[in-house]
């Protein structure tokens, strides 16, 4: 496929780009300053523009196949990120004929697993919402634009991300948060984004994936 990737410098994008050229697939990866990717193959294209720029974005998704987003506020500072940046990748998409998007979200915009620990449940959970709701509430803005497209997307919420080896082995719920599901590797998030361009039950859905 000819995929264009955002957020491509960072530990999910970055794992979405290798693994895309592994595949075989051809990949436009749109990145602030190409110096923060030092990735050379012959699949890879890398280019400079500002995502919140719909009319910047249309060159890099004319004739792809599919788009693929790993972007997101890294803390509270940069909320709001995503909500721009997801509006400007659709009005693009619209206008380049794109349709199918696979974004990457976060686990505490589902409702709490019934069977997860009081302690998650009542404690634990409900701090981190109130630490972090300012990013929350950006990639819920990032969700409802998606929702409000008329685009093919699907919205992958892990819990807390980490840096180790992709397995490949790994729950996922559509629709629902992973019972008992507390961290996920970036490298096995973007396995599953890649998967599931061409999985239909995962169109127009929100899924849970984590260990």
């Amino acid at each position: 496929m000819k995929l264009t990737v955002f957020g491509a410098t960072g530990g999910v994008g970055g794992q979405i780009v290798r693994q895309a050229l592994d595949a075989g697939h051809e990949v436009t990866a749109v990145v602030r300053e190409k110096a923060r990717l030092p990735l050379v193959d012959p699949g890879l294209r890398i280019v400079t523009a500002d995502v919140t720029d719909a009319w910047a974005l249309i060159p890099h998704l004319t004739g792809r196949d599919a788009v693929l987003s790993g972007l997101g506020p890294r803390g509270r500072k940069q909320a709001g990120i995503a909500g721009a940046a997801t509006g400007a990748i659709i009005q693009a998409m619209d206008a380049a004929e794109v349709r199918r998007i696979v974004v990457i979200s976060a686990a505490p915009l589902f409702p709490i697993p019934e069977h997860d620990a009081l302690l998650m449940r009542y404690v634990a959970t409900p701090m981190v919402r109130r630490v972090l709701k300012d990013v929350y509430a950006d990639l819920a803005d990032m969700e409802a634009a998606l929702v409000a497209s008329d685009l093919e997307w699907t919205a992958f919420r892990p819990p807390q991300l980490k840096d180790a080896p992709l397995t490949g082995v790994y729950r996922r719920i559509i629709g629902a948060g992973v019972p008992k599901g507390w961290s996920i590797s970036r490298a096995d998030v973007a396995h599953a984004m890649l998967a599931a361009l061409d999985d239909p039950a995962t169109l127009k859905q929100a899924v849970g994936i984590a260990y």
